[in-house]
């Protein structure tokens, strides 16, 4: 049913629409491993086979269900991606989260980027998971907006001195086929591409109907250097699904307001907010998938027509010369 694209110059090939598991893991709203397993059987049964989890989503919860969902699937069928960079050790302090989250396993985070903590996080991901193949490796949330100017300035350090070359290793062993970093901001990805050699990244929310800010400088670097995009939020965090929020938190006036444009456009075309922002990243050819990531196995279905509703052209003509995309923005034909 779904397109497949090449994975940068890889022989891996993922479904255009792919699965996101950050909310399924439970951090955010409680959602029990049964709901989380059929949010994985939907997407597979709409022909979704490009699965992205990681360590953190749900302190673990998260590989342990797209685990167990999988496990009996033909594993050349489907392509899995998860992460490094956080190590979970056992929390015995009851204090909740600073940040809110929830925590539906008994485990907290310690950052590592070294050769070292990347080799212990993929060896834990595979006993999490309890499958025998991991596809994509992606380093994630490295960067100012992570951690602060002064603390990614040592673990940006840490990766391209260390940790680099356990990825290269995973990857030239064959444990993995492909290498990446995934995270909510642009420019720690033109910062990697000055030393390393990446097969996609996974960008969160910044290229997407609402920003486009990436086609002025780290989206020409990836057509040069071959390095797929995945765009992970591709609804910004809800504020392109008629939510109020944005970037994991309540979206700014100007946010706000931009959105509104963009919707009074949609709706003068009949066409769903939703769908135009599904559809949009797709538009270039960088991008391999989308990858939006569903509160429960209804919210999938029912976001499934959005992807295939034909939008016309003049839709993305009128947002054009109403300056709400870039000049140089790909739309769907």
């Amino acid at each position: 049913m779904w397109e497949k694209r090449q994975l940068g110059r890889t022989k891996l090939q993922v479904t255009t629409l792919g699965l996101g598991t950050a909310t399924m893991g439970g951090s955010r709203i409680k959602i029990t491993q049964a709901e989380g397993q059929a949010i994985v059987a939907a997407a597979w049964d709409a022909g979704v086979r490009y699965v992205d989890t990681a360590p953190f989503y749900g302190v673990g919860a998260a590989e342990h269900r797209v685990g167990d969902a999988l496990r009996d699937k033909d594993r050349d069928e489907w392509v899995l991606s998860t992460k490094v960079g956080r190590l979970l050790r056992p929390k015995t302090d009851p204090t909740p989260s600073p940040d809110g989250r929830l925590s539906p396993m008994p485990f907290k985070v310690e950052y590592d980027y070294g050769y070292d903590g990347i080799m212990r996080s993929v060896e834990d991901s595979y006993q999490r998971l309890g499958l025998a193949r991991i596809d994509i490796l992606y380093v994630h949330d490295i960067g100012v907006y992570q951690h602060g100017p002064e603390l990614n300035d040592r673990y940006f350090k840490q990766l391209r001195d260390s940790g680099y070359k356990a990825l290269e290793e995973l990857r030239r062993s064959g444990v993995v086929s492909a290498i990446g970093i995934g995270v909510n901001e642009k420019q720690v990805l033109i910062d990697a591409l000055g030393f390393g050699d990446w097969d996609a990244f996974l960008l969160a929310g910044r290229y997407t109907l609402l920003e486009q800010a990436p086609l002025d400088d780290l989206i020409p670097l990836c057509v040069e250097r071959g390095t797929s995009l995945v765009i992970g939020g591709p609804l910004n965090s809800g504020i392109l699904a008629g939510r109020d929020t944005w970037n994991y938190d309540t979206a700014p006036p100007e946010i706000v307001a931009r959105v509104q444009k963009i919707a009074a456009v949609c709706k003068a075309h009949n066409v769903p907010l939703p769908a135009a922002a599904l559809q949009f990243p797709l538009a270039h050819p960088v991008v391999a998938a989308v990858i939006p990531g569903p509160r429960n196995a209804a919210e999938f279905v029912e976001n499934l027509p959005l992807f295939t509703l034909k939008i016309p052209a003049g839709l993305w003509s009128d947002l054009r010369a109403e300056g709400l995309l870039h000049p140089n923005a790909p739309v769907p034909a």
